[in-house]
């Protein structure tokens, strides 16, 4: 049998910043749910945790990577919604379980300020254990926590979007990929911005009914003017920011809602007004809680969907697959697989 393995991060550390070292099992707490890890995921943001750019500074030795999934090997006193056996994943935050989002919320992060996945174990709270829909293989149902939930409260909070809606997703992360997906689920017609052919060809094979590549056309907004019979998008998912924030808000209609996705590092805000001429609403969300995650469960299991996944690398191999999301382009999530 292998040795247990926790990967430790330390950004102070430099080129050195992801360590490995051995594992004991853990026990327990009271609500308190231990699992053994199958497979985990990287995201944007944990590149920023390494580079200290993150809003939310890691604390120093801590196990990274918010998404993981595992089955459940140990329980604690006066846990009930899970069980020895169970393939369960956690919430990106430790406590958010649903209302309003609070700062008392955002400053508890599995990976950043809690230990995360990238280890033979986990210890997670059961307030934010969530079950994984059954089809999913463990390297898929490990790339939901983040991206996937994120897109989800962009196009289903406060009002979820409705049949015939056109979605304008911007961006070819992860984060656009799953608003694709989630948009093509609520009926949507969508249109997707991006910078190749390579990927305009598999987000139409992913969902998108029309692709502008920004490349060949830089004031993309003026063809989704075009494409929308001058009406534009009403909703508009933008995972790039500020970059493409004037375009995005030119882009929408007449009470369009705008939603910037993610963490971003600080940078001036945009001089004059980021409306322009425009009416609509422009919001900044930070995931979601978990009544968005057991929503979108339920949807993916009745839509059969399945996250887009660019590369597995094995469980030792876990900084070349820090170095591939950094520099690799890929089209989907990177995954870590953990024997």
């Amino acid at each position: 049998m292998r040795q247990a393995v926790a990967y430790h991060l330390d950004p102070s550390r430099g080129a050195g910043a992801l360590t490995a070292a051995p594992q004991e099992m853990p026990v327990p707490g009271p609500r308190q749910v231990v699992i053994r890890v199958r497979a985990a995921s990287l995201n944007r943001r944990d590149l920023m945790l390494v580079d200290g750019t993150y809003p939310l500074p890691a604390t120093p030795g801590v196990v990274p990577l918010s998404d993981g999934v595992g089955e459940v090997i140990a329980v604690g006193d006066d846990v009930t919604r899970a069980a020895v056996g169970d393939r369960v994943t956690a919430t990106y935050f430790v406590r958010w379980v649903d209302g309003p989002q609070r700062q008392s919320h955002v400053v508890e992060q599995y990976g950043a300020t809690y230990p995360g996945m990238l280890a033979t174990y986990a210890v997670l709270e059961e307030d934010s254990v969530v079950h994984v829909p059954g089809h999913l293989t463990d390297s898929e149902a490990a790339t939901l926590t983040c991206a996937g939930v994120v897109a989800w409260a962009a196009l289903s909070t406060p009002l979820p979007v409705r049949p015939g809606e056109t979605v304008l997703t911007v961006g070819s992360g992860s984060v656009a990929l799953f608003g694709v997906q989630h948009a093509k689920m609520h009926g949507a017609r969508i249109i997707s911005i991006t910078s190749n052919d390579r990927k305009a060809e598999r987000l139409r094979a992913l969902g998108a009914d029309e692709v502008i590549d920004r490349s060949r056309t830089p004031e993309w907004e003026s063809v989704v003017l075009d494409r929308t019979g001058g009406d534009g998008a009403d909703h508009v998912l933008d995972a790039v920011g500020m970059p493409t924030l004037a375009r995005s808000v030119r882009s929408g209609a007449y009470n369009a809602r705008i939603t910037m996705i993610g963490a971003m590092p600080a940078t001036d805000p945009p001089a004059g007004n980021p409306f322009g001429a425009s009416y609509l609403s422009i919001r900044r969300i930070a995931v979601g809680s978990r009544t968005d995650f057991e929503a979108m469960n339920r949807a993916i299991a009745v839509h059969r969907m399945r996250p887009v996944i660019d590369r597995v690398f094995a469980f030792e191999e876990a900084e070349a697959a820090y170095r591939y999301l950094r520099t690799g382009d890929p089209f989907g999530k990177v995954v870590i697989e953990i024997p």
